[in-house]
């Protein structure tokens, strides 16, 4: 983007490696939906988004907007259009080039506490109160905001974004371009404890569910000396947390993003570009394959494998292995197609019971009946 903030429509199509129309030296301030854009005055405008017929009937006459391809910008009155072969898509360029991320000033803040073995690449901007321990060596670019701390020994890649409150624990390593949301917190200890004797939860495992002798048990804490391993292109949502490995480390594959609130458990492997969304619970040492997506509220239980590009519908339990490339849903997970037909049978139980009902009681007559003809 032009250092005045603004971007012609031609630059900004090219950089979309998109089509244009109309007026492509008009300038370009941001990105606005279709009711909001006004008409582009000399200074510029906003560039709405209407990639479909129902949003761009909003839009002003003598604005500008992106559309897709085969919508006419003539039948809107628009001055300039940039087309989208997909949407969704170029909706990912557009965003990037419009912002310009957390306020961050360039250098380091004098508030912040930096040990002297830390090494810290070149271009850096960290924020007020950040806090990096001994050894930490973070790469080019990095972009540290207000009350971030980097644990003992850390390493973290080039071009990272931290945003304020992100915590960073010891041992972790991150390649680049890591992005960690408010509050993120990546290598905290995992949820690891162990009983003298046999616990009961240990025991309702081997008897599936009944229970011998109710005791008094004391928990004791198996320290986690694992670190976290974070590949590059990953990105942590606000407020999730991703716990370190009892022995070996956590992982989490190149381009995984991680939703807000999801938790990853001690041990696991989470594979390359899968998609976590709000609220994922994924319990110790269970291991994720490639691509996969895990909507929101899926549980995933410990030490359970899941195939590459499985896709787990919202709100799914996922108790058992699921096999590569399975579309599952539902509480127990199973195929999605096969929970479809058991949502249908239980909306049908109603009337079944009612139909018994009947039954029942012709049975009854009938019985009735033939116990008097005797």
């Amino acid at each position: 983007m032009a250092d005045n903030g603004m971007v012609s429509v031609g630059d900004l199509a090219r950089a979309l490696d998109a089509r244009s129309w109309g007026d492509t030296a008009l300038r370009v301030t941001g990105a606005a939906e279709p009711a909001a854009t006004q008409p582009v005055s000399a200074g510029g405008g906003t560039i709405a988004m209407a990639m479909a017929p129902k949003y761009a009937e909003a839009l002003k006459p003598g604005s500008m907007a992106i559309l897709a391809e085969g919508m006419d910008p003539e039948a809107y009155g628009l001055k300039a259009a940039i087309f989208a072969p997909r949407p969704r898509l170029l909706m990912a360029g557009l965003t990037k080039a419009f912002d310009p991320g957390p306020d961050i000033p360039a250098g380091i803040h004098a508030t912040a506490v930096i040990d002297a073995s830390a090494r810290i690449g070149p271009g850096a901007a960290i924020g007020p109160f950040v806090v990096i321990g001994p050894d930490v060596m973070i790469g080019a670019n990095a972009r540290i905001a207000s009350h971030v701390s980097i644990g003992r020994g850390s390493v973290l890649g080039d071009d990272i974004v931290l945003h304020p409150g992100a915590r960073i624990a010891h041992g972790v390593r991150a390649g680049h371009r890591l992005i960690l949301q408010p509050g993120a917190s990546v290598g905290g200890d995992g949820f690891s404890f162990v009983t003298p004797e046999e616990s009961g939860i240990e025991e309702i495992r081997r008897t599936l569910g009944s229970r011998e002798d109710i005791r008094q048990q004391h928990y004791t804490r198996i320290h986690s000396l694992g670190g976290v391993e974070i590949g590059d292109d990953v990105e942590v949502g606000a407020n999730a947390t991703i716990d370190r490995g009892t022995i070996r480390a956590t992982r989490i594959g190149s381009g995984t993003k991680i939703d807000n609130l999801v938790q990853v458990g001690h041990n696991c492997i989470v594979g390359d570009d899968c998609l976590l969304c709000g609220l994922v619970g994924i319990a110790g040492s269970s291991k994720i394959g490639n691509r996969v997506v895990l909507a929101g509220q899926v549980g995933v239980s410990d030490n359970i494998e899941i195939g590459d590009d499985v896709i787990a519908g919202g709100a799914s339990k996922i108790f058992t292995r699921v096999p590569a490339g399975r579309v599952i849903l539902g509480h127990p997970a199973v195929k999605m197609e096969t929970q479809m037909e058991i949502q249908k049978a239980m909306r049908r139980l109603p009337r079944f019971a009612q139909q018994l009902a009947k039954l029942q009681e012709t049975v009854t007559r009938l019985l009735d009946k033939t116990g008097k003809d005797a």
